[in-house]
């Protein structure tokens, strides 16, 4: 039996993903978490195969609690399962160690394709994801700017281009609005830009918002 820990802040989506899983035999959802706390509490816990992980968690962003997550259990395998389109976070996750990397616009038997690939030890991701890896690592010499920022700096400024005041992205991420004024500024610095708006074309231009 593959034992499977589903970390959603959404109930809605935790039992849709329950109710997916557990139609095959050999899976059991056999815990949920709503933040990213939870996750660390239970896999300390409890043993699971494998975390379907959500990078939206309202504590802590998703790519911060897998990197917990690979020093308190090394060997425990972690999938991505978001709302983020992949050429976002995807390579992020993936370099940071997750197994796999998911949206939730994906038909449910390709993430019972994807639960069952990474629980026996491969990789999942789609042909798409595969194509824009490929491509990465063929220009890797030649990185952006936006690939050296940090996780959260990334996530801040993302939710800037999507038009985000640093009032909302304070609220939506529970951080103070000095801790998000922080982040913009790093951005700004590591990316040579001097406004929001730059940094709204500046994602644009890069395809890292739609």
């Amino acid at each position: 039996m593959i034992r499977v820990l589903v970390a959603d802040d959404h109930a809605v989506v935790r039992r849709g993903v329950r109710e997916i899983l557990e139609e095959e035999p050999l899976l059991a959802v056999a815990g949920e978490a709503s933040s990213g706390r939870d996750v660390l509490r239970a896999v300390r816990e409890e043993e699971y195969d494998l975390v379907l992980l959500d990078v939206a968690l309202p504590d802590m962003n998703g790519l911060e609690v897998l990197h917990q997550l690979r020093t308190i259990k090394p060997t425990l395998k972690v999938l991505i399962l978001s709302m983020y389109p992949e050429h976002q976070y995807a390579i992020r996750a993936l370099r940071a160690g997750a197994a796999g990397y998911l949206t939730k616009e994906s038909a449910p038997d390709e993430l019972v394709a994807a639960v069952q690939r990474v629980s026996q030890g491969g990789k999942y991701v789609s042909r798409e994801l595969a194509e824009m890896m490929a491509e990465f690592l063929a220009n890797e010499g030649e990185a952006l700017p936006h690939s050296f920022l940090s996780d959260r700096e990334y996530q801040v400024m993302v939710l800037l281009a999507k038009g985000k005041t640093v009032s909302e992205i304070a609220g939506e991420l529970s951080l103070s609005v000095k801790t998000v004024s922080t982040y913009r500024h790093r951005v700004l610095t590591k990316l040579h830009l001097q406004s929001t708006a730059d940094i709204i074309r500046y994602a644009f231009q890069h395809g890292l918002v739609e």
